[in-house]
């Protein structure tokens, strides 16, 4: 009787057809989702970039600040 199903787990041999491949899908649909470390790398990956344009942008206009308040003072 149980050798007919697909090779599920033992808890799967009482489910119909429709519900052993709702089953399955989910469970390929789990393994192929990002987990939270490869998303969590990707945040701190933005974060890093965002801050790093800042301060590039930050450096560059109060330099030229300074050197317009260099211009003026002369």
């Amino acid at each position: 009787q149980l050798f007919f199903l697909p090779l599920t787990g033992k808890q799967d041999y009482k489910k119909t057809r429709p519900m052993l491949k709702a089953t399955r899908l989910k469970a390929e649909a789990k393994k192929t989702a990002p987990g939270l470390k490869e998303v969590s790398l990707i945040l701190a990956a933005i974060l890093v970039f965002l801050l790093v344009c800042y301060a590039f942008f930050y450096l560059n206009l109060s330099e030229e600040v300074d050197l317009e308040l260099e211009q003026d003072e002369n």
